[in-house]
C-alpha cells in the first residue's frame, strides 16, 4: 500500500503501526491526526507521523510534523490560504497566532500602532517588544512559531480612502479594531469595494462576563460577526485577556471554516 510518513510518500507491506514502526516506544506516533500508542491497522492513503522525543527534527520533515495533529486534508487547504488581519491588538494578535499555528500560508498584518505597556494585559506581545511597531513585533514572533509562513505587513492607519486598496488582494479579512468607527469604516469598504472578499468582524468582548455569551453569527454571505454584541469597553469595564482571546478564537475558527468551504458558523 501507499501511505505518507513524515510528509513523504512511502510504499509498504506493513499492515499496522507497530509493523511499520518497530521499537516505537519513546516516540510520538500520529495516525491521520490522532496520537496513539496502539497497534492500529493501516490503510492505503493513511498519513503517519513519527516524532523522536527530545530530538530537533530535520528541516525537510519539520513542517509535516507541525501539521501532524490536523484533521486529514486540512493542512493542504490552509497552506494555500491568504488572510488579512486589520488591527493587531488583543483580537488581532491572538487571531494571528491561531492562524499561524493552523498553518495558514500567508498572513497580511495591518496596524499603525506601536507596542506599549497597557497592551501586555491581553495582547500577544512581550516586554522586549515595547516601542516596536506591532506589525514588526508580531511578525517576529510568528516567524518563530511557523517559519513556513509568508507574512506581509502594512504599518498604516486604515481609512475610508485606503481600505479598499489595502485589502484588494485578501479574500478573507479579520476586523480586529477597538474603535467602533474604525470597525464600520473597514466593514463598509470591504462590502462596498472588495466584492470577492469576506470579512469576519467582532463586537462585544469586554469585561469578565460569561464567555458562553460570545458566539459567531452570519450577518450576510460576506459578513460574519463574533462576540456578544453588547459589552463594549468603557470606564470601569476594561478589556480582559480571557474574553478577548475567546472572541479571537471565534474569529480564527470562522476563518478556518471559510477556508475549508464551510460557510455556516
Amino acid at each position: 500500500m501507499t501511505i505518507t510518513v513524515n510528509g513523504k510518500t512511502v510504499h509498504t507491506d506493513a499492515r499496522s503501526l507497530h509493523a511499520l514502526i518497530p521499537g516505537h516506544t519513546g516516540r510520538v506516533v500520529i495516525l491521520n491526526g490522532f496520537q496513539t500508542d496502539d497497534d492500529l491497522p493501516l490503510a492505503d492513503g493513511d498519513c503517519v507521523t513519527v516524532i523522536e522525543k527530545g530530538v530537533f527534527p530535520p528541516q525537510d520533515v519539520l513542517e509535516a510534523m507541525m501539521a501532524a495533529r490536523h484533521s486529514p486534508g486540512v493542512f493542504q487547504k490552509v497552506k494555500q490560504a491568504r488572510v488579512a488581519i486589520a488591527g493587531l491588538g488583543g483580537l488581532g494578535s491572538h487571531i494571528a497566532f491561531a492562524l499561524a499555528r493552523t498553518g495558514v500560508g500567508h498572513l497580511h498584518l495591518v496596524d499603525f500602532d506601536t507596542v506599549e505597556p497597557s497592551n501586555l494585559n491581553r495582547q500577544c506581545y512581550r516586554i522586549r517588544d515595547l516601542g516596536k511597531p506591532k506589525t514588526q513585533a508580531l511578525a517576529e514572533q510568528l516567524a518563530d512559531v511557523n517559519p513556513y509562513l509568508t507574512i506581509t505587513t502594512d504599518c498604516v492607519r486604515v481609512t475610508a480612502d485606503n481600505a479598499a486598496a489595502l485589502f484588494a488582494d485578501d479574500p478573507l479579512v479579520c476586523e480586529a479594531f477597538d474603535a467602533p468607527d474604525a470597525k464600520a469604516t473597514l466593514i463598509d469598504a470591504i462590502l462596498s469595494h472588495c466584492p470577492n472578499s469576506v470579512i469576519v468582524a467582532a463586537s462585544g468582548m469586554a469585561g469578565y462576563d460569561s464567555c458562553n455569551d460570545i458566539r459567531t453569527r452570519r450577518i450576510t454571505d460576506r459578513l460574519y460577526l463574533c462576540g456578544d454584541g453588547q459589552t463594549a469597553a468603557r470606564p470601569g469595564y476594561g478589556l480582559m485577556a480571557p474574553r478577548v482571546s475567546v472572541c479571537a478564537g471565534h474569529q480564527a475558527n470562522m476563518i478556518l471554516r471559510l477556508i475549508l468551504g464551510l460557510d455556516m458558523p
